[in-house]
């Protein structure tokens, strides 16, 4: 299209445009390509391993013009992070705009995050006229699955699980025409050319003779439980307000008392099982995380069932139109989409299909041989996962959210990083994720788990090697924790090897300092509190309450909590009551350990408190005030006590500091005057906020001692801990009324799931010599 008259005399110039960021799988090539044939302008636009390169040609006002639109009006899923701009010659061309093909190269860009099907698309899955009506794969520019099919960057259908399906000539017609918004969208398909759905009993046969969705619906609304297999694995599915379906979950998972997370259908329905306020944003996003949000106390007869014990429920709404069809189903089949603005009293538990401590199932036939006995359904499809993602988890806050575990529907690509060699960060053995730094830029994979399971070691091998295959890259560093007993050491070594690779340790607490740096890419000298349950640091010592001084790639621990008796070792961290009743025979009450936890117990322990280790760990900090404020003296899950222990202290209220609560004296945070107190208090409630707020009153207080006598700006609060919304919100607010500015986990986890991108941050300073 030739520029428009008025422009006609002006200058004509030519650009190179280089765009980076998260432009690739969200619909930024048709956005240029509309962008440009909207101004009249001629040349091309193609993904590249490092991007999207722009060639624009035309009048020089409207080439600006471009580029400011470029800028300020990206697609809804886009996030652009630099635009780079060369000045050509002009030169003739046939004056029309074009999508080239994509060319190879030194990749910088991440994959695509999967989205949640859009609007538009759900309009079409419940139109009775429109050929995709109660399509089960419906998917556009703006929606629709991205890394979970993923095979090679750059971004093409070739290189995806849908490069299977060829294009029927309407979804081709689609593909091509520059008008419609599936242009060159890569998942594109239809009933007549794409994936399928299908049911399966759950010894794997197929129930041919019977509408999916229906059948699944009559499974889910009998009291049944349903396997549905949708973008990043399955999950196990079944009617949340009967007991006997989530008492048969429990059973199944081995969670008698672990929460379970809720789908609901939409907003409406959302509302009536929790205060979704300050939740809502998240709850509709693309990303469609579950959210755990304050539970509403005339459900609490449901809720508690399902979360015993917490104040939050986690709940999702449905992110594939699979999901959509089953509410729909159970909604009778309302026509058009009218019926998503009302409350629907559908409500399904929604958790992953695992064993515990397993990874995520993404294959049937894993299904069918692993809970095909115990699940009633299997509904599921031909369209490959190539990449494994568990449901993302954040929790609000005001300020900015919590991402509690980090996986589908984020982007891979977490974060600038400095010049250097690539590093591959292995992680923490649980809630693994691996990081990869590449090009200036740190790749966190999806959560892996816990890698005391063989499956997720297999998974934890899997996702290297496609994060590193993705990126095109062969790590140069390979970093581990440093626990000697940890599996990351082992296949460290193991890659270094093969690789001819450097090998790093990097200690635990540090990594969780590291990661807020590299996050906010924080250069200078940083002081960090690290709190969670426990890190092996040298000397064989249970560290978990650290104040770390970083500078470079450098650590000094300059002050810790108080050490707690550590009696029956790993056994104390399931049985919060252990910490307690040392606490109790440390303060000289032993007699009371008998009457509060039973004889028994009281005999095993009074001996063995001189003779125990010692641990620093907030997390066991928190397990004795639970148990001594009448919470859980045992745990089914990790944080079981310090979740009830926040519960009881939101239900409560806030709570104003007692500051003769702590002493601090020899770099030591002494709580035993505090702990003294609780002891004798009767009210649980009001005993869980004073503990919250003196807590954070006495962190706060040492790091701002340290900080203005060594002169350093910012702290950093890292470690599982530090998903104690009341915690973290009041350590903030007491050093910024300080002066002194936090720095936070935002878009990386606070807890383990981070320490990858702390290690892999510490081992590339260190190779740059800092």
């Amino acid at each position: 299209m030739a520029a428009s008259a008025p422009f006609a005399r002006e200058a004509f110039v030519r650009r190179r445009i280089h765009v980076k960021g998260l432009v690739q799988g969200v619909g930024f090539r048709p956005f240029v390509y509309g962008l440009a044939h909207g101004l009249g302008l001629s040349g091309t636009v193609r993904n590249r391993g490092d991007g999207v390169e722009i060639e624009v040609q035309g009048p020089g006002v409207l080439v600006d013009r471009f580029g400011d639109r470029l800028a300020s009006e990206p697609p809804p899923l886009a996030r652009i992070d630099a635009i780079d701009m060369e000045v050509l010659a002009p030169r003739s061309d046939d004056g029309v705009f074009h999508i080239a093909t994509s060319e190879a190269g030194v990749v910088r860009t991440g994959p695509p995050p999967d989205a949640a099907v859009c609007v538009p698309c759900l309009r079409e899955l419940f139109d009775t006229d429109d050929r995709r009506y109660r399509y089960p794969f419906v998917n556009c520019t703006n929606c629709g699955p991205r890394t979970t099919i993923i095979r090679a960057l750059p971004y093409d259908r070739l290189a995806t699980s849908m490069a299977e399906f060829a294009l029927c000539p309407q979804c081709r017609s689609e593909y091509e025409d520059p008008a419609n918004r599936r242009f060159h969208a890569q998942p594109v398909a239809c009933p007549v050319c794409g994936p399928r759905l299908q049911m399966l009993d759950g010894s794997g046969r197929p129930r041919e003779d019977l509408d999916a969705i229906a059948a699944a619906w009559a499974i889910l609304r009998d009291g049944g439980i349903l396997a549905v297999k949708g973008l990043g694995g399955f999950h196990l599915m079944g009617d949340a307000t009967q007991p006997s379906v989530v008492a048969r979950l429990r059973a199944l998972k081995r969670r008698p008392t672990r929460p379970f997370a809720v789908m609901a259908a939409n907003l409406p329905s959302a509302r009536m099982w929790v205060d979704v306020s300050g939740g809502e944003m998240l709850l509709v996003s693309a990303a469609r995380p579950i959210v755990l949000l304050p539970r509403r106390e005339e459900a609490a007869s449901v809720v508690e069932r399902i979360a015993p014990g917490l104040t939050t429920l986690g709940v999702l709404l449905p992110y594939t139109p699979a999901h959509y069809l089953l509410f729909h189903e159970a909604a009778d089949r309302p026509r058009g989409i009218a019926w998503l603005d009302r409350a629907q009293a559908a409500l399904w538990i929604c958790t992953s299909a695992n064993r515990t401590g397993a990874p995520l199932m993404t294959d049937s036939d894993e299904v069918r041989e692993g809970l095909g006995a115990e699940v009633d359904g299997i509904l599921t499809h031909d369209r490959t996962i190539v990449a494994r993602a568990d449901d993302s988890v954040v929790r609000p806050r005001a300020q900015q959210p919590i991402i509690v575990r980090r996986a589908r529907g984020y982007a891979d690509a977490a974060f600038a990083a400095d010049a250097g060699p690539p590093v591959l960060a292995l992680g923490a053995d649980l809630k693994n994720t691996v990081c990869i730094i590449h090009e200036r830029r740190g790749y966190l994979s999806p959560h892996i788990g816990d890698l005391g399971h063989p499956d997720a070691r297999r998974a934890l091998s899997g996702a290297i090697d496609r994060l590193a295959g993705l990126i095109g890259t062969r790590p140069a560093v390979v970093v581990h924790d440093l626990h000697p007993d940890g599996y990351g050491g082992v296949l460290a070594r193991r890659l270094a090897d093969e690789w001819g690779a450097d090998i790093a340790g990097v200690q635990h607490h540090h990594a969780h300092i590291a990661a807020v740096a590299a996050e906010h890419k924080f250069a200078g000298r940083l002081l960090g509190w690290a709190l969670d349950g426990f890190g092996w640091a040298p000397g064989n010592a249970a560290w978990g309450g650290e104040l770390l001084l970083l500078e470079g790639s450098r650590v000094a621990r300059v002050g810790h909590l108080r050490p707690l008796a550590l009696t029956g070792l790993d056994q104390a961290a399931r049985e919060p009551w252990r910490v307690a009743a040392a606490v109790l025979v440390e303060m000289g009450r032993a007699e009371e350990v008998a009457r509060r936890f039973g004889v028994d117990r009281a005999r095993a322990i009074e001996a063995v408190v001189a003779r125990s280790g010692r641990t620093t760990s907030a997390g066991r900090l928190f397990d004795a005030v639970a148990a001594l404020l009448g919470g859980p003296i045992c745990i089914t899950y990790e944080g079981e006590a310090a979740m009830w222990l926040e519960g009881v202290a939101r239900r409560h209220g806030p709570c104003g500091a007692w500051r003769g609560g702590y002493r601090i004296a020899s770099r030591e945070l002494d709580m035993r005057p505090l702990l003294a107190r609780l002891v004798d208090e009767p009210d649980a409630g009001r005993g869980a906020a004073l503990f919250h707020a003196t807590l954070a009153h006495g962190l706060a207080a040492m790091a701002a001692q340290y900080a203005r006598d060594q002169e350093v700006m910012a702290v950093a609060l890292g470690g599982g801990c530090f998903g104690n919304e009341i915690l973290s919100t009041m350590v903030r607010a007491y050093l910024a009324a300080a002066g002194i500015m936090v720095l936070e986990a935002q878009s990386l986890p606070s807890n383990d799931g981070g320490i990858s991108a702390g290690q892999a941050w510490v081992a590339l300073r260190a190779q740059r010599g800092e």
